[in-house]
């Protein structure tokens, strides 16, 4: 009979705790969680990227509806804010956001609910209907931006979230 020598398990059986933790971990809320990071990312760029009408100051008009009327459909405009500002409250706002699961894919949608935003984001004809007003793409160019940028934002935070299992 042959002789197979010493085997010492430790390390596998090691590795096996390592699994059944990563086991515990909810993937779903990662999955979320992903989902509300990149939504927020893309708030954060049309926002930035939307313009804000210039009006003389004797009109009394004031610019920037367009800008503060995105949102994502969980409704809450008034925090918004926070997203085109940064810091802690773009964090909370992003938690905030409402992530619906249809099939294997998580959605989060991003709306502007104001009347002309479609004419902005696509262009329109003018007033006299004998020339075109280029749209200025805002959405469009932010979410293109943001499928190049994803792949690396969601291995780091893969890589992140299987850290917390592996590591002692």
């Amino acid at each position: 009979m042959a002789k197979w020598g010493k085997v010492d398990f430790r390390q596998l059986k090691g590795f096996s705790e390592k699994l059944e933790r990563l086991e515990k971990i909810d993937f779903d809320k990662f999955c979320q969680d992903a989902a509300k990071e990149l939504a927020a990312r893309l708030l954060r760029k049309v926002i930035k990227r939307t313009p804000v009408g210039q009006y003389p100051a004797e009109t009394g008009l004031k610019g920037g509806t367009l800008r503060r009327g995105w949102t994502a459909s969980s409704g809450r405009e008034a925090e918004l804010s926070a997203v085109f500002g940064g810091g802690n409250g773009a964090k909370k706002f992003a938690n905030s956001l409402q992530v619906k699961k249809v099939g294997n894919e998580y959605h989060v949608e991003i709306i502007n609910p104001v009347h002309y935003a479609s004419y902005v984001e696509y262009g329109h004809r003018t007033r006299d209907h004998k020339g075109w007003v280029k749209g200025k793409f805002m959405l469009t160019i932010s979410e293109k931006e943001l499928d190049s940028q994803a792949p690396k934002i969601l291995e780091k935070k893969l890589l992140n979230y299987l850290k917390g299992a592996f590591d002692d």
